[in-house]
């Protein structure tokens, strides 16, 4: 990868056509949990959901959501609501149960301390028929990203993910360093 050069990082994953597989459309509610302070996919989000449409960019830094706040005031996107929660506590994200119609999990799954706790959560707040579309560092060389013993691999996603709320679609193509995996929420009671 020598001489590779990003300049920003709608090459390295473009928000628009990971939005457009996933299949959103206008009036949706749609979470990214773990935005993430420049709105890389919540900003893309709200414009395709429109005005009748609700983003809630989710993250558990207020710095990241102070900042986050100010593009969306200085942007007037209006249909962006900032939340603060550890996505790893089932119950804990202010968004009522079973409201989403996507919901978004960018590069946050590896890190995760709790992972059946936070797939729980995502599983509560998303709709049966609702889409969870999961993106992760591929588990080899690029050109940024972390180190290569932190990352999974597709087939640990997949493993990870396994659950009766959560079915499996499709692989998606998120660009060279990223893989991305698109669920269907089932009908499966969360609290039952």
């Amino acid at each position: 990868m020598k001489g590779f050069v990003l300049h920003s990082g709608t090459e390295l994953i473009n928000p628009f056509k990971l939005l457009e597989r996933a299949g959103i459309q206008h009036g949706w509610h749609v979470a990214d949990l773990g935005c993430g302070s420049t709105g890389h996919f919540v900003i893309p989000a709200a414009q395709l959901v429109g005005a009748d449409g609700v983003v809630y960019a989710v993250d558990i830094r207020r710095d990241v959501l102070k900042h986050l706040d100010l593009i969306i005031k200085h942007d007037h996107l209006f249909n962006i609501i900032t939340v603060w929660s550890d996505i790893e506590v089932f119950g804990a994200t202010r968004i009522k149960d079973g409201s989403l119609d996507l919901c978004l999990l960018i590069n946050n799954l590896y890190i995760s301390q709790n992972k059946p706790a936070l797939l729980r959560e995502i599983a509560r707040l998303t709709k049966p028929g609702g889409r969870v579309v999961i993106v992760e560092w591929r588990a080899e060389p690029t050109p940024i990203g972390p180190p290569l013993d932190h990352r999974i691999t597709i087939e640990q996603s997949k493993n990870i993910c396994e659950s009766p709320y959560l079915e499996f679609l499709d692989e998606i193509d998120v660009g060279h360093s990223h893989y991305g995996l698109l669920y269907e929420r089932t009908s499966q009671n969360i609290r039952g």
